[in-house]
């Protein structure tokens, strides 16, 4: 189940997923200013969810301790 967890918090998972969708957009001919926008999201969001995943590990192992 951590695995998982570990998974959704890497930065190399978000910056391959960003790298991959900007191809895929530019494969279509999308404006690059919207490959920039799709790319600033998805890297975004992968902050978040690190941010969010590293808090719920020390939030668990804190009420483990106490």
């Amino acid at each position: 189940m951590n695995d998982w967890k570990r998974k959704l918090s890497s930065r190399k998972l978000w910056l391959a997923l960003a790298g991959f969708v900007a191809s895929v957009l530019v494969l279509f001919g999308t404006d690059a200013g919207e490959i920039e926008k799709v790319t600033a999201m998805i890297t975004a969001l992968g902050s978040v969810v690190a941010y969010v995943v590293a808090e719920g590990y020390v939030d668990a192992h804190r009420s483990e301790t106490e």
